[in-house]
């Protein structure tokens, strides 16, 4: 049987890495990696609590990391300090695997403040921006929201959705760098797309590990409130 050229994997913290650490198996963080089979070539988003662990993994596979996605800012995703926990991550990962960071621009300041890398070390995109592996497209969504540069990753019509939408709910809104209408806005274009598109979470936050769209449009209690005025009621600074 002939593989598909896309590489992509769901690895669960706690479950299928960092099996050792209590905070990875409480917050149950997704890490994905997306690559090309054909060159071998594989991007790892929000790798944390134990990169060297998520690194074996993909090149069990016969992949080799050569950058990050990051669809946000938050510790549990690109590492740092949590809970007076240390958080592996991004920094770590450098060490073993010099490769870019994708970052949404406006989450830049708050990656490099959360992680201690540089912005040497960081490629800024825009929304709308192409990242590609191998021959692999991914597009960058730009959904603020749960924080100013939040951003999803859609490739072959897998939505990678970090902590913008869960499958059950969506991400807290009462954060520093938070804004409740914006996440209103970045979940409607969000559920515009195609009924058939995958959805991946940022955390196992729910029976399933992925759903469809036209699933969630029916089934997330976020999607009930048809106007901003009735979201914001509901949701407007809660989680």
């Amino acid at each position: 049987m002939i593989q598909p050229q896309l590489y992509f994997r769901q690895l669960l913290s706690g479950r299928d890495f960092a099996t050792d650490n209590p905070v990875a198996r409480q917050m149950l963080n997704f890490v994905y990696a997306i690559g090309d089979r054909v060159t071998g070539e594989t991007l790892l988003v929000d790798p944390a609590y134990a990169v060297n662990d998520i690194v074996d993994i993909v090149e069990a596979d016969g992949m080799k990391v050569t950058g990050v996605l990051a669809t946000h800012y938050h510790p549990d995703h690109v590492g740092g300090g949590m809970m007076g926990y240390a958080i592996e991550g991004v920094t770590e990962l450098l060490t073993r695997c010099h490769c870019p960071i994708h970052v949404q621009a406006d989450e830049a300041p708050w990656v490099t403040r959360t992680t201690g890398v540089g912005l040497n070390d960081l490629k800024q995109h825009d929304a709308g921006d192409v990242v590609i592996v191998g021959g692999i497209e991914i597009a960058l969504l730009h959904t603020p929201g749960h924080t100013p540069g939040s951003q999803c990753f859609l490739v072959e019509g897998k939505l990678v959705s970090g902590d913008t939408l869960f499958l059950e709910g969506c991400g807290r809104t009462d954060l520093p760098g938070s804004d409740p209408e914006l996440m209103y806005s970045s979940l409607q274009m969000l559920s515009a797309l195609p009924d058939d598109t995958v959805v991946y979470p940022g955390h196992m936050y729910s029976a399933s590990a992925d759903a469809s769209m036209i699933d969630l449009r029916e089934d997330n209690y976020i999607f009930k409130p048809k106007t901003r005025d009735a979201w914001m009621q509901y949701f407007g600074g809660k989680n």
